[in-house]
């Protein structure tokens, strides 16, 4: 098999940065595969001592069978170092793994990135393959599911798919006067993504994820899930874009392995199980914020 290149995204947390690098470096398949880390500019002067510290870290190691490390002279955000290098490594391979500093993988997450995107290359309704789970308990005939969202959390695509990406929301008006679209794409009022997408409109968020579920959303795309994620997040530490205080509930079952795969492409009977932990742990990440935006407010 031909292995997708991976695309390790980068910016100004060293420790970050080394320990998803280690974590990558001892999965299967990583000393086959070409690791490509793009390396995002300093944004302000403070932060030119933690970029020059990752670009040096990165090239320290051979984390993979073959490092190829672009750094950016400026700082041009995390979304434009995602859609250009994404793109840039589509335009050659056809296909991409994506990973950020903050993520770590389970041993066997570049085994099922890699078998998926064979398995559904020429799938067209399937755009997307995603590595992350949420932690609930899924009681499945398979080891993988199909659902009608993405995931930012490691993921890949292939080229038919990545040429579909809006980035500038052309759709948008179409889902501000629907509001059945909206309420479907909000996942029946599991999470307020189309609230995510008139921030992206306004430039209060800069972000490609939303954009890119846009572009899936109006394809009526689904993305594969494994019945236990095969990524944890530990950026929740507010040192990263987005990011907020810890949440520690997702573990990496290092036994688990997708062998099964689903043969009928259709959204799985498990969605609304899904959904409805979505919405809860929603609530839960509100009320954490709403108490610790409290306690700011209160420390000043």
């Amino acid at each position: 098999m031909d292995f997708a290149p991976i695309a390790f995204f980068a910016y100004n947390r060293p420790h970050h940065a080394l320990n998803a690098l280690n974590n990558l470096s001892r999965c299967d398949l990583a000393a086959e595969s070409d690791l490509h880390i793009f390396c995002d500019g300093a944004k302000t002067a403070k932060d030119s001592k933690q970029v020059k510290e990752v670009q040096d870290l990165v090239r320290s190691e051979k984390w993979c069978g073959q490092v190829t490390v672009v750094s950016h002279d400026k700082n041009i955000g995390l979304a434009n170092s995602i859609i250009s290098g994404v793109s840039s490594l589509i335009e050659r391979s056809g296909r991409v793994i994506v990973i950020e500093d903050d993520l770590l993988v389970s041993p066997f997450f570049l085994t099922y990135m890699n078998e998926a995107l064979a398995r559904y290359e020429k799938i067209e309704q399937v755009m997307q393959i995603s590595g992350y789970m949420f932690d609930l308990d899924l009681s499945s005939d398979t080891d993988a599911i199909f659902l009608p969202f993405i995931s930012s959390w490691g993921w890949a695509t292939w080229k038919r798919a990545w040429l579909k990406f809006d980035p500038y929301m052309e759709a948008y008006h179409i889902l501000s006067r629907n509001k059945q679209l909206r309420d479907e794409f909000n996942l029946y009022g599991s999470y307020d993504y189309f609230r995510m997408l008139k921030m992206q409109k306004k430039e209060r968020i800069d972000s490609w994820a939303i954009r890119w579920y846009l572009s899936v959303f109006m394809e009526k795309g689904l993305a594969l899930y494994p019945a236990k994620t095969l990524v944890k997040n530990v950026g929740w530490d507010g040192s990263g874009m987005h990011c907020g205080t810890n949440w520690d509930e997702d573990k990496i079952d290092e036994e688990f392995k997708v062998i099964a795969y689903p043969v009928d492409i259709e959204i799985s009977c498990l969605y609304e199980k899904v959904r409805n932990h979505l919405k809860q742990r929603a609530g839960r990440l509100l009320k954490i914020k709403n108490v610790f935006n409290v306690l700011k407010k209160t420390t000043r």
